[in-house]
């Protein structure tokens, strides 16, 4: 029984990963084959193209990300610093049950931790430079 769940349990993660891509983009190459059936219809009756269906359309079409900036700079490396600092929490947890864990999570945490601390330190330059 063991042996089965030691197999499972990676197996579960990975699908779960996988879910979490894949469920979405399904449901939306469902949507959008649905609203080109909808058009298809609506041409072969000889209905006008309304603008509000071509915005609809172009709607889920991917936009260039925001520009840079201090203040998202900031808010990045919050939220790493965090990941760092809630991985760094889960070593010391496990500590207690297994003493050999805290360094190798702290270890784990600390790519996240100076990945932040790099965010933060570019929206300090550039505050400084304003």
């Amino acid at each position: 029984m063991e042996g089965t769940i030691a197999v499972l349990i990676p197996f579960g993660f990975m699908a779960m990963i996988a879910a979490i891509v894949i469920v979405p983009r399904y449901f939306r190459s469902m949507e959008r084959q649905k609203m080109a059936e909808t058009l298809r219809a609506a041409i072969e009756k000889g209905q006008p193209m309304p603008t509000e269906v071509i915005d609809a359309m172009s709607s889920n079409v991917r936009t260039p990300a925001a520009p840079p900036s201090p203040s998202r700079d900031l808010r990045t490396g919050l939220v790493w610093m965090g990941v760092a600092v809630g991985l760094a929490a889960m070593g010391l947890a496990l500590s207690f049950e297994e003493p050999d864990a805290l360094y190798p999570m702290v270890g784990i945490a600390a790519f996240p931790g100076f990945i932040g601390v790099a965010f933060i330190i570019m929206w300090a330059i550039a505050r400084e430079r304003k």
